[in-house]
């Protein structure tokens, strides 16, 4: 029963480009029940509440395109789905991350909607997206909620789950530059680029950097020794094992001296400007406990810095600055820290601060300590006290840096190995060279972070992401391979699989992903249907891989959306009747339009689309490509083909019974027809269509024409590539056909081919395969009757379904019965029986159609193969 309630009745994640957006977005299904009577503007108080516990809402312009559209749509009357988008986007936004893109959209059930939001991380957007409907059912309710904790919780999440800003400031820049990016697990690991061409990072390490750089960086010891050896200016000092030979240490080096652990980070355990035995003696019991070693250097007066090296050149330097804090009397050393410096809204203990808080720790009490004052202890009103020498490395002076100190650090960085390398130096003025001053490097660290440079407490934000990624790929590359994708009714695997060979015979190592299989360089790794996103993702991901072709059905691009963000090449091998309609409110061929562009929709500008050019609403897809086009067709004359040679654009088509590649006046014939074993002597229309798609494909890439030859008359040659499709056997002096046709507009082409072929008698096992709709199903019987004899009908159990047992073969029977043929129908409980049937009756003079499950091929070839020995 209905109620004024918000309902989600499923949610799905497409995780890459969609009929919506080029981005991930989460699809949520939802029922508003009897809500769909009562729009906002009827709902007492609502505005008043939600407008309240939301007012950054205001931001939203919604349709009038305006600051405050979105509460003006609020005031006037909206539906609880579009009231949900919204403020999901906007407490994504809270936490932390972009609003980005949404829609709220009807579909044909009265009342249920589709919801749709950018994902910027699945599992914080379904969350925002459940707490969005608790918020909005309160506001509509009149009961309390909790905005503040709910945006902790999702920001909490932010933290957990998303990306670092080091990271995540790589791949904006990445993005910023067109550069795909695949993160590989839930921690900072990111493939940058597909195939051969990626590229890895791990926060800001990268895959240029050596295991080997990375151990000598954090052996202090060993990293100072490299770069006195080489020049560079560092402080004098030794590794030590007791408190002893570190007090002997520091007179021979002569006071101050600096204690540290020899490899720690972070500057834990780090004790500067020591001046006696009790300070040395008590600095090294605390360093000595965070590393496995600890060494004593001379003491360098000035403030630390951090200069950012990549690859051979200073990009960014920032400064430390000590605190102080000033006493007034009343309070504690330990409560001015919290008054005077954790209340500076840069410092925090999170990603987004460039500041740290400061703590008593160990380095600075002992820093108190010298001045005669303990964490309890009330300075007098106007004493400065300083707790923390060095640290707060965070006020940008890259402008200041002299060109002989960047060289001393880049030089630094080549020495230890690092391509990307964070160096710490201490002077008193980054402006002059350091052998002026006594200053020196103190530590090269791999993995630097960049927050400080990103979010400087002072001075100008640098492009740290940007140098990294202009490293990384360099002289604009993109790390992009060449990606097919292929969608369409039909024909797409044939297609798939047949560009496939011809970009392998090209030299290249091809990774497949379509229904048939997994397959690398023709390797089949997995069976089954792997035309899905994970699979894609699976290809793009190895790095052996320099072309990918990828099989797109119309449920990948609805349910999962596409594996690549770009691709070089899109295919859209046909729309016809289009198969699977109603399904995911998809309603018509107008929706199913708008499913296959999405294929185009992601060519590059650089990029080919190659469409049919006999299905007038594939052509119409040629205005949406950025790049170029190649359509392809059985005659020259289609007049999509003729007007666009005309512009001296490219076409694949038949002429004379020859494969021709036409560009403006200028053909080229590839191979005869005849030569083709998959188009059985040119006979089989649709075969042909598949054919010259792929040829399309392979010649947008650059593959030759004397390699595309080889590739189609070799390809099938002995029916082990494509069985499944329209492969004939003459055996008893009959005819036995193998086919996949599972809907309209694929039974009419394999009816269209198999009137090629004379017989005495027609006969046909056929099943429904997957759900499709009732008329469909009538459709499919009523062609069925009329041209053939014999039909024997079936249950596909390879597929799973939600009709009843019978059901969907009863729907092909009236079909079958209403449509005017004359043909004897005969019902089989499963497909083996059928064949069985068929195959043991066949007779001198019969043409004989058998039809694969749709869930597997290999069932039905078996028991083809089994009846060809036996004859």
């Amino acid at each position: 029963m209905k109620k004024k309630d918000i309902e989600f009745l499923d949610v799905v994640a497409l995780r890459g480009p969609n009929i919506w957006t080029y981005r991930p977005v989460l699809e949520a299904w939802v029922d508003i029940g009897e809500l769909e009577d009562f729009p906002s503007n009827t709902i007492p108080g609502f505005y008043e509440r939600l407008s309240t516990w939301l007012p950054t809402l205001i931001e939203h312009r919604c349709s009038p395109g305006v600051r405050g559209g979105f509460l003006q749509r609020l005031r006037e009357g909206t539906w609880p789905a579009h009231i949900l988008e919204h403020v999901t986007l906007e407490l994504q936004n809270l936490a932390g991350l972009p609003g980005g893109f949404g829609k709220a959209r009807e579909t044909a059930t009265r009342g249920v909607y589709k919801v749709i939001v950018r994902a910027w991380q699945e599992d914080v957007t379904r969350a925002a997206l459940a707490e969005a409907r608790e918020l909005v059912m309160a506001a509509m309710e009149d009961r309390p909620f909790d905005v503040d904790a709910t945006v902790g919780r999702l920001r909490d999440m932010v933290d957990r789950h998303c990306l670092g800003p080091s990271t995540a400031c790589i791949v904006d820049a990445a993005d910023d530059r067109d550069i795909p990016c695949i993160r590989l697990f839930e921690g900072n690991l990111v493939q940058m680029g597909y195939g051969a061409r990626q590229r890895r990072i791990w926060t800001a390490e990268t895959d240029r950097t050596s295991a080997i750089a990375e151990g000598i960086s954090r052996d202090k010891d060993l990293t100072k020794r490299l770069l006195a050896e080489c020049g560079v200016p560092v402080p004098e000092g030794r590794l030590v094992e007791s408190q002893e030979q570190a007090w002997e240490a520091a007179q021979d080096i002569g006071l101050p001296v600096v204690i540290k652990p020899y490899d720690g980070n972070h500057g834990r355990g780090v004790f500067t400007n020591l001046n006696s035995y009790e300070e040395v003696k008590a600095a090294y019991a605390v360093a000595e406990d965070e590393g496995n070693g600890v060494l004593v250097e001379r003491f360098v007066s000035g403030n630390e810095h951090r200069l950012l090296v990549v690859g051979d050149r200073m990009v960014a330097a920032a400064r430390g600055e000590p605190a102080w804090i000033v006493g007034d009397g009343v309070h504690t050393v330990e409560d001015l820290i919290e008054l005077q410096i954790n209340t500076d809204p840069r410092r925090g203990s999170d990603e987004d601060c460039p500041l740290n808080k400061v703590r008593l720790d160990s380095a600075a009490r002992l820093e108190i300590a010298r001045q005669g004052l303990a964490a309890d202890s009330v300075p007098q009103a106007g004493q400065e006290v300083l707790i923390q020498r060095n640290g707060n490395v965070a006020f940008d002076v890259t402008d200041l840096v002299h060109p002989e100190v960047a060289h001393a650090v880049t030089l630094a960085a080549r020495i230890v190995g690092l391509d990307v390398a964070g160096v710490d130096l201490v002077a008193e003025d980054i402006s002059r060279p350091l052998e002026e001053q006594r200053g020196a490097i103190v530590e090269v660290n791999a993995g630097p972070g960049l927050l400080m440079h990103l979010k400087p407490a002072d001075g100008q934000p640098r492009p740290v992401g940007r140098a990294i990624i202009d490293h990384l790929f360099p002289d604009g590359e993109d790390g992009r391979i060449p990606v097919v994708g292929v969608t369409g009714t039909n024909g797409k695997t044939v297609v798939a699989r047949l560009t496939a060979r011809m970009l392998q015979l090209g030299g290249s190592y091809v990774g497949l992903a379509c229904s048939e299989g997994l397959y690398f360089n023709q390797r089949q790794v997995e069976k089954g249907d792997r035309g899905d996103w994970a699979t894609g993702r699976r290809v793009l991901m190895n790095r052996s891989v320099d072309a990918a072709v990828i099989e797109n059905g119309s449920s990948v691009i609805l349910r999962q959306g596409l594996a690549y963000d770009r691709c070089q090449v899109g295919i859209v091998t046909n729309l016809d009747g289009g198969d699977h309609l109603g399904e995911h409110d998809i309603r018509d061929l107008d929706g199913m339009y708008n499913v296959m562009r999405t294929q185009v929709d992601v060519v590059l500008p650089t990029g080919t689309a190659v469409l049919n050019a006999r299905d007038d609403r594939v052509v119409e897809l040629a205005t949406l490509c950025d790049g170029d086009v190649v359509f392809f067709g059985l005659d020259p004359r289609l007049p999509a083909i003729a007007s666009h040679v005309a512009l001296g654009k490219r076409a694949v088509y038949v002429r004379d019974g020859h494969v021709v590649l036409a560009e403006g006046n200028s053909e080229q014939r590839v191979s005869e027809l005849t030569s083709i074993p998959l188009t059985v002597g040119g006979r089989i229309d649709f075969q042909v269509e598949n054919v010259l798609a792929a040829v399309g494909a392979a010649w947008a890439l650059g593959v030759p024409a004397h390699i595309i030859r080889v590739a189609i008359e070799t390809f099938d040659i002995d029916r082990g590539d494509a069985p499944w499709q329209f492969t004939a056997v003459e055996r008893k002096d009959a005819t036995v056909v193998v086919d996949g046709a599972h809907n309209a507009s694929a039974l009419r082409a394999l009816i269209a081919a198999a009137e090629r072929f004379p017989a005495r008698r027609r006969r046909v096992v056929y099943g429904a395969g997957k759900d499709r709709r009732d008329e469909d199903l009538l459709e499919q019987g009523a062609m069925l009757g009329k041209a053939f004899d014999e039909i024997v009908l079936y249950d596909d159990a390879t597929v799973p379904s939600k009709r009843p047992a019978g059901q969907a073969r009863a729907l092909l029977r009236e079909g079958a019965s209403q449509g005017g043929g004359t043909a004897a129908i005969v019902d089989q409980p499963d497909h083996a029986t059928a064949m069985r049937t068929v195959l043991d009756s066949v007779l001198p003079g019969d043409l004989v159609i058998l039809q694969c499950d749709e869930g597997s091929a290999e069932p039905s070839l078996n028991l083809l193969r089994h009846w060809i020995q036996q004859h």
